[in-house]
């Protein structure tokens, strides 16, 4: 599972996400571990990164979302692989809805992405 929620979290992160974070709520919520929590500049891009993220995940053998909430607005998506949750906001909702603020009690890893060798 592990590995499923760092696949997301990178391919957040990898684009055209930003601000993405790993949050741990599994000490304050038994209906999920963890919440990866990114955003994106518009509506377009949240719809991409929700297609980028499921990829991601499908692509190190993960599963499919048991369900994806809000697509016809694209304002904050939301996926729900059991485990953990992916919240997808647009940079705007994000701020309004305070999603940061409200689990702040909780740990939280920001993802940064490492350059590839060839960088070097």
């Amino acid at each position: 599972m592990g590995e499923w929620v760092q696949a997301a979290a990178t391919a957040a992160q990898a684009g055209p996400g930003d601000n993405t974070v790993i949050i741990d709520v599994s000490q304050v919520l038994v209906i999920t571990d963890r919440f990866v929590v990114t955003s994106g500049a518009n509506a377009r891009s949240v719809r991409a990164l929700a297609e980028r993220i499921e990829e991601g995940v499908d692509c190190c053998g993960g599963p499919k979302p048991a369900a994806i909430e809000g697509l016809s607005d694209c304002e904050w998506v939301l996926m729900d692989y059991g485990d953990f949750v992916v919240h997808i906001f647009t940079a705007s909702a994000r701020d309004y809805y305070a999603f940061d603020l409200l689990w702040k009690d909780c740990p939280a890893e920001a993802v940064t992405l490492s350059p590839s060798p060839a960088a070097s």
